[in-house]
């Protein structure tokens, strides 16, 4: 088999890859608009049209840049006379932005959002292709093609690399980073100094959290060298060398974020900036990280030369405040905005595929029996440690990223999606397959045919289950989780419903001409107007008294209706706890019909 797979590699790398590219063009021409989407995709544009990031500067640019690319060639049209750019504050602008660009303003939303969607998509053809690649490399072909299946076939994947997010992007840009950072470590050449720089730079641009691999970085050009062989030079010298490197390479990458920040900027007002200071953080907030997150923004804006580091770094202040703000989470039955320390464990054990579960678990399995075996033949374990450093720095490196962004997510207070650990994913497809493969290396001829004949049971586990789940990736949960259409149960967001059934419930209702009108409350921020016009009225959780009718519930707003026990039961949708639905359109939205009292 393994003959077979290295002869016809280039084969399968290509049905591997169409595979993904057309299950996502169809998801990105079935999907609705997701929320963030409406903040992203108008943001992108204005940064190419108009040299201004007003909108959404949260942010980084890089991806809404790339997203807007195809944009240029369609031309529609961008209101810079609009309020949401010339008189709404700095949070209702991006929003407003979304509902004004996309639905009425005369564009097709539906081609807009089609189109800044496909280099999302590309992203996540490359970074398939750096995951054969980067294995492959490790530990050989057959570990590269089962690195890329276990990738490709992932539902959670699949739904969430056609959308404008930062989701995929940084999930591949943090593997390109540290791709040619290890690559400079193992060779400190002039060439992976600069493409080491290059690729720290443009992490930086894709989202604010690959700050927690600094720490990564910053270790291994510390430890490397003091544990390599050097030859002729001496540990200090080496270290030297090193450090020397190291900061050249940091260097780089502020060089390449301040060339973006100043294309994305350089048309934008000074005063823009201090405007949406003031809106984030509060001149009343006396709270010491504010206080030095004002002076130090408002110093480095009044500086010509300093106003692009001073968006970024904007940029950087508010992700961390948001983090530690919080957000409402709806979770296994309870509300909260504090987060929950269950929050990723669970999710990530109830919507990753229970084949991908047993593979990783198999792997530590390996590890850990690796790990006792030599220790009992060889109780030197410094010696071990540094020569498994020294021979195995790619793998500690990926390893101690996984361990403090899952850390850093797990006490963190964001509870909204699994979709936060996407940038571990692609080290843990590579760790699986490396551990996996080189222990069949190692194996008994005999063995290796049980080892072989357990993958592939478990690849057809994973590949029918995720064919079966078509086209229900983003709302994606194992049999743990109750499937795609139960998961909402357990968890909401964009675990469930980010908003992507609304052209579903389009189609739903066209095949029901009998409901003439339905009353909805609709998690997203695709037009109701655009989709189903006459066919709706706005609902919501304390709206009364109770009619008669259909209603479309988002399971978002429904599950945060029921729980949410600072509400009245006069204020919550609790009345409809015990009611099943009629109908579920696509799996985010819930049907009910209310029949009149004297009829019951």
């Amino acid at each position: 088999m393994q003959k077979i797979i290295e002869k016809n590699y280039k084969i399968i790398i290509l049905i591997l890859l169409s595979f993904i590219f057309v299950v996502s063009v169809l998801n990105a021409g079935n999907d609705s608009l997701i929320y963030d989407e409406a903040a992203h995709i108008p943001a992108g544009y204005s940064y190419l049209v108009a040299h201004d990031m007003r909108l959404n500067p949260e942010h980084p640019p890089l991806l809404k840049d790339l997203s807007a690319l195809p944009l240029l060639f369609i031309q529609p049209k961008f209101d810079i006379a609009a309020d949401f750019w010339t008189k709404d504050n700095a949070d209702a602008s991006q929003w407003n932005a979304g509902k004004s660009f996309l639905f009425a303003s005369g564009n097709n939303a539906d081609q807009i959002i089609f189109w800044s969607r496909l280099p999302i998509i590309l992203i996540s053809l490359l970074l398939g292709f750096f995951i054969f690649k980067w294995t492959r490399e490790l530990a050989g072909v057959t570990a590269g093609i089962f690195a890329l299946t276990l990738y490709s076939f992932d539902p959670n994947i699949l739904g969430h690399n056609h959308f404008v997010t930062t989701d995929i992007g940084i999930a591949a840009f943090i593997t390109f980073a540290f791709y040619y950072f290890l690559r400079f470590i193992k060779e400190p050449t002039k060439k992976n100094v600069f493409l080491a720089g290059i690729f720290l730079g443009l992490v930086q641009l894709v989202k604010f959290s690959s700050v927690l691999a600094f720490p990564v970085f910053g270790l291994i050009i510390l430890l490397y060298p003091l544990i390599k062989m050097h030859g002729h030079k001496s540990r200090l010298h080496c270290l030297g060398e090193y450090l020397a490197k190291g900061f050249l390479v940091f260097l780089i990458s502020f060089v390449v974020v301040y060339v973006f920040y100043f294309f994305n900027t350089y048309q934008m007002p000074q005063e823009k900036l201090p405007e949406i200071i003031n809106h984030y953080f509060k001149p009343y907030d006396t709270r010491p990280i504010n206080v030095y997150a004002r002076e130090a923004l408002f110093w480095m804006n009044g500086r010509e030369a300093l106003m692009p580091m001073a968006d970024y770094l904007f940029g950087v202040a508010r992700v961390f405040q948001r983090v530690a703000g919080g957000n409402i989470t709806y979770f296994l039955g309870e509300i909260s905005t504090q987060g929950f320390l269950s929050y990723f464990p669970v999710i990530f054990l109830i919507k990753e595929p229970l084949s991908l579960i047993f593979l990783i678990v198999f792997s530590l399995a390996i590890s850990i029996f690796a790990i006792i075996k030599t220790t009992i033949n060889e109780p030197r374990k410094i010696i071990h440690f540094i020569h498994y450093l020294r021979t195995q720095v790619i793998e500690f490196s990926m390893l101690l990223f996984i361990a403090i962004y899952a850390s850093t997510s797990i006490t963190g207070r964001l509870n909204i999606g699994l979709r936060h650990l996407l940038p571990i994913f692609p080290f843990i497809y590579i760790l699986v397959s490396i551990g996996i493969f080189r222990f069949i290396r190692k194996t008994h001829h005999i063995n290796k045919y049980i080892v072989y004949t357990i993958l592939i049971a478990t690849l057809g586990i994973l590949i029918s289950g995720t064919l079966s789940s078509y086209p229900y990736y983003t709302s994606y949960f194992n049999s743990l989780g109750g499937g795609p259409t139960q998961g909402y149960k357990f968890a909401t967001d964009s675990n469930a419903d980010w908003g992507q059934d609304l052209k579903r419930l389009k189609i739903f209702l066209e095949a029901h001409p009998e409901i003439t009108k339905i009353k909805i409350d609709y998690f997203g921020m695709a037009d109701l107007d655009y989709y189903i016009p006459g066919r709706y009225e706005k609902w919501w959780a304390s709206k009364r008294p109770i009619e008669p009718g259909w209603y479309a519930i988002s399971a978002l707003f429904l599950q945060e209706g029921i729980y949410d026990q600072k509400k009245s039961d006069s204020e919550s949708y609790r009345w409809l706890k015990n009611k099943k639905p009629l109908y579920q359109v696509g799996t985010s939205i819930l049907i009910y019909h209310i029949v009149p009292q004297k009829d019951k």
